[in-house]
């Protein structure tokens, strides 16, 4: 139940309790989701409401809103304090435009305008300037106009565009009805609106699901700068530990406080279960050594009395738990497949159209094989267009060489949409297995949330994320050498995550990987493609090395150069000059750092190497082992050049970074 009351602000009390759950317990079908949560949330409190998938935590948040009543237990919110929910899905309107949607966000703001308007009519209409029910007007009047100027309601129509902008949107993009608009961009409007109706607790659940890397970090900042309370649900590890200082897990039926951000609960949680599972292991001999004291000495009559007490004290014993762990443990490869040519993809000036508007043109790019790339930029810049292009579904122009022996594994939102219906879920995949990895099927399954009774589902009555997964999986056990796969994470947990990166990291082919997860993507790519203005531009190096270059290169001009290389008829001006000899200098600096930490790698190795020659020498049995001495000579003499060399390149670097 939900109960409302007023909350005396106390001087002693810094921080400001918005929600307080006591004793909150919830079942499904008589199975415990979570017993007796107790926890208050507090003003600037930025919460991660963690645990696997199933537990209850899309619930919880349901909850909290008033849009579910627990089992039992008492929901308390002060009568001053809004509630703004974004759930995963939502039911969408389509009869306005993007800036008339945005503005229902205003509502309450208008209406308090209108009020005003009125109240300053019947003012000046009055004449009983002295009566006491002119000065309850005037007072009214004060009270109800400061309020609005508390608002920054004079602002509104400023902080709609800079968050419809935050969010991804163009200016041009305002008076555009939503319904042309895709699911996903119909989700930022309803996120824009409950960010500008500034509530006092932001409950939100998956709110990255349908951003961009760029729109994603817009949404930390603001959370970080703007928001007042926070509890959010996000499979997106960079996301979530970027934006909270403590973090709620839902485990083994409780909710554990954590009062740490995300990547510091995984340390703290890591200790505590191991100290669960040594007091475990402690109870367990505990019991055993019990037990086996009863049986051995149930009959003896002058062990009676022990007995009895052994008894009883078993009895009493309340099992430890474990807290559940995930199976990120599992692990994945790719089947042999064939070897592909040297250059499994090669654009020579692709250009794409869609009537008068152009996606992009002069896309020059040259993928090797092995190498696992990613596609970035903003929704609608050409990503996905361009896997259309790759996959020969969309005709365009200019040349795109798919390279010899290429097998593609390629995988998309509507992948999902191709399984047979009719089968089971463990059928689909089986069907697709070969060899051993027919034994791990419910394994895998397990990893990818399809565990239990979840395998023997009909594909038909699976959700669109489901379905999804599965297609994902299927993936995973066909032979192909390049892998071409778009937004792949959407619809899978953290655990889930883990087993597919580590599957594409040791997988041997070449892949291309279209995502906004920062996280997903570090150490996975080693290079990033960047759309943007109508352009392809390549970044060697991580994800977060091209976020790192972003900033460096100032996205605002980044963005203005763009606008003006878009159009054909711009002639060069001393600008683009300039940006030009800045691009040019950053890759020569990027270049330069990279050979010094190359050089730094080898000369690492080549001095461990030395160690361990130098632990074999001290050997009396080695001594005379020319092997080892000649090994030793020659790493000695190159680790001599490489000093010199990385010498030689760390003042080229220096150089470069004075200028």
């Amino acid at each position: 139940m939900h109960s409302c009351g007023n909350v005396l602000p106390l001087q002693f009390i810094i921080e400001k309790e918005m929600v307080s759950v006591e004793g909150l317990s919830v079942e499904f079908s008589a199975r415990p989701l979570f017993t007796n949560a107790s926890f208050v949330v507090n003003d600037r409190d930025r919460i991660a409401l963690v645990g696997k998938n199933g537990a209850g935590k899309s619930t919880l948040l349901k909850i909290l809103c008033g849009m579910q009543q627990p089992t039992s237990g008492v929901v308390s919110i002060p009568n001053d304090t809004t509630i703004g929910y974004l759930p995963q899905v939502m039911v969408l309107q389509d009869d306005t435009t993007v800036r008339e949607e945005a503005q229902k966000a205003f509502s309450h703001v208008h209406e308090l305008k209108e009020r005003i308007d009125r109240m300053n009519q019947e003012l000046a209409d009055r004449t009983d300037y002295e009566s006491a029910d002119y000065l309850a007007l005037v007072e009214r009047f004060t009270q109800e106009h400061d309020r609005y100027m508390m608002m920054g309601a004079e602002n509104c129509e400023a902080e709609l565009e800079r968050t419809l902008m935050g969010l991804g949107f163009l200016r041009t993009d305002f008076e555009r009805p939503t319904s042309e608009f895709s699911g996903g961009w119909r989700m930022r409007i309803e996120l824009a609106k409950i960010l500008l109706q500034k509530p006092d607790v932001l409950l939100l659940d998956e709110p990255t699901n349908h951003l961009d890397i760029e729109s994603i970090q817009w949404l930390e900042q603001f959370l970080a700068q703007s928001a007042k309370a926070v509890v959010l649900v996000s499979h997106d590890r960079a996301f979530i530990n970027n934006v909270s200082n403590r973090t709620l897990e839902i485990s083994c039926g409780r909710i554990i406080d954590y009062k740490v951000k995300y990547d510091e609960y995984v340390v703290l949680r890591k200790e505590r279960r191991e100290q669960q599972i040594r007091a475990y292991e402690n109870q367990q001999k505990e019991v055993a050594d019990m037990k086996d004291f009863i049986e051995r000495f149930r009959y003896k009559a002058t062990k009676a009395v022990q007995v009895q007490q052994k008894i009883k004290q078993l009895e009493k014993i309340v099992p430890i738990e474990v807290d559940e762990v995930d199976n990120a443990a599992m692990h994945l490869k790719f089947p042999p497949c064939l070897r592909s040519g040297d250059y499994p993809i090669i654009c020579e000036d692709v250009r794409k159209d869609y009537g008068e508007h152009m996606v992009f043109a002069q896309v020059n790019m040259t993928i090797k094989r092995g190498e696992k790339v990613a596609f970035v930029g903003k929704n609608g810049e050409g990503k996905s267009t361009l896997v259309k292009c790759i996959m020969g579904e969309i005709p365009f122009d200019g040349n795109l060489k798919i390279g010899h022996n290429i097998q593609i594994g390629y995988f998309a939102q509507n992948q999902a949409q191709l399984l047979d219906e009719s089968l089971t879920v463990f059928q689909t995949i089986d069907n697709v297995a070969k060899g051993d990895i027919r034994l791990r099927i419910k394994d895998i399954l397990g990893s990818f949330m399809f565990g239990g009774e979840a395998s023997d589902k009909k594909v038909k009555v699976l959700s669109g994320g489901e379905r999804s997964r599965l297609a994902m999986i299927r993936l995973l056990l066909e032979p192909v050498n390049l892998l071409i796969l778009d937004e792949p994470t959407n619809h899978l947990d953290m655990p889930s995550k883990d087993v597919l990166k580590e599957a594409i990291k040791a997988f041997n082919g070449t892949a291309i990987i279209v995502s906004h997860d920062r996280e997903f993507l570090d150490g996975l790519v080693t290079k990033v493609y960047e759309f943007g203005g109508g352009k392809v531009r390549e970044h060697l190096g991580g994800i977060y090395d091209f976020l790192q270059s972003r900033q460096i290169s100032e996205l605002s001009e980044l963005q203005s150069v763009q606008k003006s290389q878009s159009s054909p008829s711009t002639p060069s001006s001393p600008s683009n000059n300039n940006y030009a000899e800045h691009k040019e200098r950053q890759k020569r600096l990027r270049k330069a750092e990279r050979a010094v930490d190359e050089s730094e790698r080898k000369i690492s190795d080549m001095e461990r190497r030395l160690k361990e020659l130098d632990g074999l020498l001290m050997n009396p049995a080695n001594a005379s082992n020319m092997e080892f001495v000649t090994e030793y000579t020659t790493v000695k003499k190159a680790l001599d050049e490489e000093v010199e060399r990385w010498e030689r390149l760390s003042e080229e670097y220096e150089q470069l970074t004075s200028i």
